[in-house]
């Protein structure tokens, strides 16, 4: 599975994950095993860029519900999986790790809009 690097900056990368709805993950570009291992103004940072992802996801794409998730048990360091859920999508209500309710075709307006906006608010965020 391919991912492509939306954003960056010196402490951060977001990649596009390959799904039928839009996934996104951060990742921050020093390892640490725990959020609570990073240091307070990159958990802040965080929570800012996390922030601005969901609030973009949520006026492009106008989802039932965005789904952040950090989990590390495969890859133990820290990252944040940001999902645009829809009603319609293969898995909802279920976590896109769960059982597949159904076979969806998602009719979504186009990515490359939405992260050239992301790449713009991102910036904004970093700079603040």
């Amino acid at each position: 599975m391919t991912e492509e690097t939306i954003w960056k900056d010196g402490d951060f990368r977001l990649v596009r994950h390959e799904s039928e709805i839009p996934w996104l993950i951060l990742h921050p570009k020093a390892e640490y095993r725990e959020f609570s291992r990073m240091p307070r103004a990159l958990r802040i940072r965080t929570m800012d860029l996390l922030a601005a992802i969901e609030e973009e996801m949520l006026a492009y794409y106008r989802p039932e519900k965005i789904n952040i998730a950090s989990f590390g048990n495969y890859l133990p360091r820290q990252h944040w999986h940001i999902m645009a859920r829809f009603r319609e999508d293969s898995y909802f209500p279920e976590p896109m790790w769960g059982t597949r309710q159904r076979e969806a075709q998602l009719d979504l307006p186009p990515f490359a809009p939405f992260a050239e906006a992301l790449r713009v608010r991102l910036d904004a965020v970093s700079l603040s």
